[in-house]
């Protein structure tokens, strides 16, 4: 059995990683828009223009939930709003894999392959991750509920 003071440190160390998860993804759109911008990066290629409108919106739907979650973090609540979440961020891995706005061209290690499995597991493990969080919407619904 946890005590009332186990609970408030819970609490507050769910609000802390909640903080935390927020301002990465702050920081995240300031990295890929402002400095140093995705076009740094040598790999990437004008293509991704086609993706950043679905890789915003994952990033800003995370730092939305978060900010909401510093106010409350209720089990039905969090489950449907990640599913939410993880909706976006499914939706942006699938054009990641249709529009593959990556160019290996002159390395040595066979990346492409391996971003390729990268992204379809991606794709599949979000996919659970709607799913269970289906799930868990539905049991904080409806799942305290005794039988008579």
């Amino acid at each position: 059995m946890t005590s009332k003071d186990d609970r408030r440190r819970s609490g507050a160390g769910r609000r802390a990683g909640y903080a935390v998860a927020l301002l990465v993804n702050v920081l995240l759109l300031v990295g890929i828009h402002v400095v140093p911008g995705w076009q740094v990066l040598p790999f990437l290629t004008d293509e991704l223009t086609e993706v950043l409108p679905l890789i915003d919106a994952s990033l800003v739907a995370g730092a939305v939930v978060n900010l909401l979650y510093l106010v409350h973090d209720g089990p039905a609540f969090k489950a449907l709003t990640q599913a939410g979440v993880d909706v976006i961020s499914l939706l942006a891995s699938l054009r990641l894999l249709q529009v593959f706005p990556f160019d290996f061209t002159g390395s040595t290690f066979p990346w492409e392959p391996v971003v390729r499995v990268v992204l379809v597991v991606s794709v599949v493990g979000t996919a659970i991750a709607v799913l269970v969080e289906v799930v868990r919407f539905f049991r904080a619904l409806f799942g305290s509920r005794t039988q008579p």
